[in-house]
């Protein structure tokens, strides 16, 4: 065989973006590469594979996970060849390969290593703890031993069926011993190469980001999410935050933990053997001798200063003199330095800690005992204990009930929800007649129970796991119906002993290659209204149009899972032009933490990948939870419960949420990646509470203005007043020169202010926009970014709050992306950059001020790369200094930027954000 049958077909008209790409199929090839970045629900699927078809040679795809694997099988069975049947000229082995081969990573790199397929093909489908993680998965069946014994027969093998086309799906994150076997494939067949992903890994390093394009070659279209919406591709849609409270056990436990970690903290802070052995040490003693050692180890001198000053140990003259200031204000101490500080006295300086080692073992235990140590990684901070009783809160089993019974209110039998957990929990499942087992973990069969148990309303529920199958009882013969269909004469099965409303489905190796479909087609029709499964089985790959609620009760896997995740819900559907989806994230919350505890704090790292639509009161399309209008007490339970029943009446009116994405659409053309910079509020410790020009130098200058009119309109009145005790001339300059220089202590007080804002805190907009254009050049000059310089520009703003942003308009995904990571190097916080920046600025040669900037590292790396920033930054910006770190001169410049730095101020504050503009 060395073509694909003549009837093989597309039954579908194609969408616009897909018809685009196939209508500049010819240009795309011409590197012999396609690249294709789309989001999840966006049919790359369909689209690879017409793109092999019109190749129309033998063809190798490549999947990250057997799910998807087996998506692409049944894709191209149903949608081009038309049939439930698999032909023979398709295989799932790489070892025998057909004209058709679709395999796994895993699969491709186990078998050049000549390791046991079925091993793979055995662990990939067990649901434990973390699956998903690629190296633990590596590790367990064996893959890590990198011999590539079998590599050539593999190629050999491929050449044989003159496999010239390869279609790699999300082909990125991968081990460095996959990428390796990929590449040894590549280069023995030489084929054509179709790259497809959602989720392409801009965060990597120039290193990593080129080694993934030498593969899929350069990007040749990237499609955003609106961009979609608007061609009828996806749904509206929206993310939903529902809240909880851990239970009073685990509450109790949380605080227990809180106050035992306090307890431990305020008796080592006060510690009289710590205090002897860090006051003793030489870098505290003789620090101007120490400079190397102190230059070397930035962090841990900075706490030993802290932790000494919180104890009125007083600091000398010398230290000022090292840091370079004249006067320092130090932070407080907490739980975050005496980390720092512990680390280093345990473990950073045994050789002079010595005589102090039965005190550090002893305190060592101590850590250990309170739970504020793991390994040898102190934490005060965080604990997995506690993040467990957040990410596993039993309140979530609660919380489900609570949004399927609002979803079914609402949407009645039109309901498709799926419930996605991580483990399945066959425990909770008993042979017993009742099953009053208590519900004390969360997983699949846990939910089902939890949902069965209190189903007052007669909702559908099903079970579907690569393990487990159940089925409400009336949903059966419609399965047994499409399974006789599928070639599969009998379906054993057994009611469910605790409830007869329920059918139990036992799984047979020929019902296992077609069960995911068929419970997949009764539940679109109808038969099932709540379905639970697992996300490693129904996560990725798993295509159910008819979705139009999820509940995402996973908190083991990755950010890009997540998004794939959503990508089940998102999807329209044929015949229903009025679908919206309504995906819904479960967080509790720790009450213990003004911040809202780990869990939280997970959700908002995730949802830097998620776009959608605002809650503000014009909606916009940007990513971040920002976007939702989250309180910032939302650990008070008023506060939570307000803000639950709020999302509850947003999620209902499902009609509202087209129109906003109407009127947000209309607001942008295109979705732009930018570095924000919030308005800064109080930040204590940085010894500044307020730093734009429109909020705090425009504030003063308003100040100026109206104290001066104040000063003109009292004056009258004043010297009226004063006119009484006026006796002679000397008298009325005497009054006169009184009300001058009470004047000018009020005017000119402010005014010294304003002008030494000014110098330290100018319009920052202006710098941003200059400072971009000076990273800009450079980027440009370093033949970092490829494209033609005359589409390429920087563009800054200001919003109505003060937040300032910046973005690369024109240019490669990728070259946006760096140009964002740097510019953010650039105005973050001092870490350990090769090179800094040193600004220098005055006001009438007085009033002398110098802020610290890094050089990004994508620059740093050269010299010469780093000094043609800098006479771009003098041309653009202004005068500055470049210094070298990586001597004990530039040692002491990057610990006195770390304290001074005007950067600094924005530490913790500088974001990443993608808008619809």
């Amino acid at each position: 065989m060395i073509n694909f049958p003549e009837e093989t077909k597309f039954k579908y008209s194609w969408r616009k973006y897909q018809q685009k790409v196939l209508d500049g199929l010819d240009d795309h090839l011409k590197d012999r590469h396609l690249h294709v970045i789309a989001p999840p629900g966006s049919g790359k699927t369909v689209l690879g594979l017409e793109v092999a078809l019109r190749l129309n040679q033998a063809t190798l795809i490549l999947a990250p996970t057997i799910a998807i694997r087996n998506q692409w099988i049944q894709r191209f069975c149903e949608l081009f060849l038309q049939t439930d049947l698999i032909p023979d000229w398709i295989s799932k082995d790489i070892r025998n390969p057909k004209f058709l081969t679709i395999v796994t990573y895993q699969g491709l790199h186990a078998a050049c290593n000549d390791q046991p397929m079925l091993e793979v093909e055995a662990v990939s489908e067990v649901e434990i703890e973390a699956a998903s993680g690629e190296q633990r998965f590596a590790e367990e069946v064996g893959v890590t031993k990198n011999t590539h014994q079998n590599l050539s027969k593999i190629i050999a093998g491929l050449k044989v069926q003159q496999v010239k086309t390869i279609v790699v799906d999300e082909a990125h994150h991968l081990q460095n011993e996959w990428w390796y076997t990929l590449t040894k494939v590549k280069q023995g067949l030489d084929p054509v190469i179709v790259g497809l992903t959602a989720t392409p890994p801009y965060d990597v390093t120039p290193n990593e980001w080129q080694r993934y394009l030498e593969l899929n070659g350069p990007v040749d279209i990237e499609i955003a999410v609106p961009e979609l919406i608007i061609e009828g591709d996806l749904c509206p849609h929206q993310d939903y935050v529902h809240f909880t409270l851990p239970t009073m056990e685990e509450n109790e436990s949380i605080q227990n933990f809180r106050a035992h970690v306090g307890k431990i903290f305020e008796e080592i802070k006060k510690d009289e053997t710590l205090i002897t052995a860090i006051s003793t040490h030489p870098a505290w003693l003789s620090p101007a001798e120490n400079l190397e050692w102190i230059y070397g180890n930035i962090s841990f001198y900075s706490a030993m200063l802290i932790f000494l000053n919180s104890n009125a140990v007083a600091m000398t003259k010398a230290h000022l003199n090292v840091v370079g200031v004249k006067q320092l204000e130090v932070p407080e101490f907490n739980y975050s330095w005496i980390e720092t500080l512990l680390d280093f006295y345990l473990y950073k300086e045994p050789e002079y800690f010595k005589v102090f080692e039965e005190h550090r073992k002893s305190l060592e235990n101590r850590l250990r005992r309170s739970g504020a140590m793991e390994g040898r990684q102190i934490n005060f901070r965080h604990h997995k204990k506690v993040t467990s009783f957040l990410t596993s809160s039993l309140s979530k089993l609660n919380g489900i009930k609570h949004i399927v019974d609002f979803e079914y209110r609402n949407m009645g039998p039109s309901l498709r929800l799926v419930v996605l957990s991580d483990f399945i929990r066959k425990e909770f499942y008993v042979g017993s007649s009742e099953n009053n087992l208590e519900l004390n973990k969360m997983g699949v069969i846990p939910i089902f129970e939890k949902l069965r148990r209190e189903n007052k309303t007669g909702i559908k529920i099903g079970v579907l796991t690569g393990s487990m199958i159940i089925l409400p009882k009336t949903a059966y013969p419609a399965f047994e119906e499409k399974a006789g269909k599928s070639g599969i004469e009998k379906v054993n099965c057994t009611p469910v002993p605790f409830d007869k409303d329920y059918i139990l489905i036992s799984q047979t190796e020929q019902l296992n290659h077609a069960v995911v479909h068929i419970v997949t087609q009764i539940f679109q029709e109808g038969e099932i209204e709540v379905l639970i499964g697992t996300k490693s089985l129904l996560g990725e790959g798993w295509d159910a149009p008819a979705i139009n609620a999820l509940i995402l009760a996973s908190f083991v896997g990755s950010f890009v899972l997540s998004n794939q995740m959503r990508g089940r819900a998102i999807r329209t559907q044929n015949g229903n032009k009025d679908k919206t989806g309504n995906i819904w994230h479960l967080v509790c919350i720790d009450p213990t933490v003004f911040h809202g505890g780990d869990d939280f704090e997970l959700l908002k790292r995730r949802f830097r990948s998620f776009v959608g639509v605002s809650f503000k009161d014009e909606p916009a399309i940007e990513n971040g939870l920002g976007r939702l209008d989250i309180p910032v007490n939302i650990h008070l339970r008023k506060e939570l419960e307000a803000k639950n029943a709020e999302t509850f009446n947003y999620a209902a009116d499902r009609n509202s949420l087209k129109e906003r994405w109407r009127l947000a659409l209309k607001s942008g053309v295109n979705l732009v990646e930018e570095i924000k910079i919030p308005f800064a509020e109080n930040r204590p410790f940085k010894g500044i509470e307020k730093m734009y020009w429109n909020k705090t130098l425009g504030y003063l200058i308003s100040m100026l203005g109206f104290s001066f009119i104040s000063f003109l309109f009292e004056f009258p009145g004043y010297l009226i007043r004063a006119g009484r005790n006026i006796r002679s001339m000397s008298d009325f300059y005497f009054v006169i020169g009184g009300f001058a220089a009470v004047g000018f202590f009020v005017v000119g007080s402010l005014a010294l202010k304003t002008f030494k804002l000014y110098l330290k805190y100018r319009d920052i907009s202006k710098d941003i926009q200059e400072i971009g254009t000076c990273l800009l050049k450079t980027l440009i000059h370093a033949e970092i970014f490829k494209t033609e310089p005359s589409r390429l520009s920087v563009q800054s703003s200001v919003d109505e709050f003060g937040a300032i942003y910046s973005h690369l308009e024109g240019g490669t995904a990728f070259e946006r992306s760096t140009f964002i990571n740097a510019l953010a190097e650039i105005v973050g916080p001092i870490s350990n950059p090769r090179y800094v920046i040193v600004r220098k600025s005055e006001f009438l040669s007085f009033m002398k001020q110098e802020d610290y900037h890094s050089i990004p590292e994508v620059i740093g790396r050269k010299k010469e790369f780093a000094v043609y920033f800098r006479n771009q930054w003098v041309a653009t910006v202004g005068a500055c200094d470049l210094i070298y770190t990586r001597t004990i001169e530039g040692r002491r410049l990057l610990l006195k930027s770390r304290v001074s730095a005007f950067a600094a101020q924005f530490d913790d504050k500088v974001e990443q954000v993608n808008e619809w503009r």
